[in-house]
């Protein structure tokens, strides 16, 4: 019990700590993009911030394994906060960096009960857009066939590849990109049905409150004529026994 609270705690404290990282790796990844050419010296420190920040969540990943009583169900249920700690490691690619930091804010995010779904959504959206958009303009801008150029290219197919609805105006050429626009459909889409299961079942649960509303009220209705009838049947009861007793 205490090490579960240990770990409970960590995870309160740390969290908003980790989301601050979480935006200056947003920064740190997206200046060398849109300040094309950066500076030597800008790319160093944008690459440092951004490994720091990985290993501020390696380190916050191992101490929860180290806080929690079982290891092993930990592992388990938490494999892709392993995934995504490991990944970096595997290949130093600044894509990997960001997939393993988008993931792990996630999973760091769903934790928190204060967190609704809807906020969530909304930022999973704006960051798959922002992402999506510096990752894609990274890998075509110099591509030699490739048709996005700039960020107001990237943000707009951002958009129109989540929606699923791909005019075709602008479209990725070399093979990371369109890696890149299928992990944007596919997210897209779950997200969209993310929202609309949560628009149905407000809908739902609205039914179901006016429905129970109006069993309530049709159910007072029934006590109150049975009141009234069992009051007409006493009235008439003494009634009788008036006239009864003047005869």
């Amino acid at each position: 019990m205490n090490e579960r609270s240990a770990q409970a705690r960590w995870e309160r404290r740390t969290q908003r700590p980790l989301l601050a990282l979480a935006v200056a790796f947003a920064v740190a990844y997206a200046v060398p993009i849109v300040d094309n050419p950066a500076r030597r010296s800008v790319t160093v420190v944008c690459t440092a911030t951004e490994w720091v920040v990985w290993a501020a969540f390696a380190v916050d990943y191992l101490m929860r394994l180290a806080l929690t009583p079982r290891r092993r169900e930990f592992v388990r249920t938490h494999w892709m906060d392993l995934c995504a700690v490991v990944l970096p490691l595997l290949q130093p690619l600044r894509l990997l960096r960001m997939v393993s930091t988008l993931l792990l804010v996630g999973r760091r995010a769903r934790m928190a009960s204060q967190i609704r779904l809807t906020t969530y959504v909304g930022g999973a959206v704006i960051g798959l857009l922002m992402f999506g958009s510096l990752a894609v303009l990274s890998v075509e801008r110099d591509a030699p066939h490739g048709n996005i150029r700039t960020l107001g290219d990237a943000v707009w197919w951002s958009f129109t590849t989540m929606t699923t609805v791909g005019y075709g105006d602008h479209a990725p050429t070399t093979g990371l990109g369109r890696m890149i626009a299928v992990g944007l459909m596919l997210s897209g889409i779950a997200l969209l049905g993310v929202v609309t299961a949560n628009i149905a079942a407000w809908f739902i649960s609205r039914f179901e409150k006016d429905d129970a509303e109006e069993r309530r009220q049709t159910l007072a209705i029934a006590e109150l004529a049975e009141e009234v009838r069992l009051l007409r049947a006493e009235v008439a009861r003494l009634t009788e026994e008036r006239e009864q007793q003047r005869s």
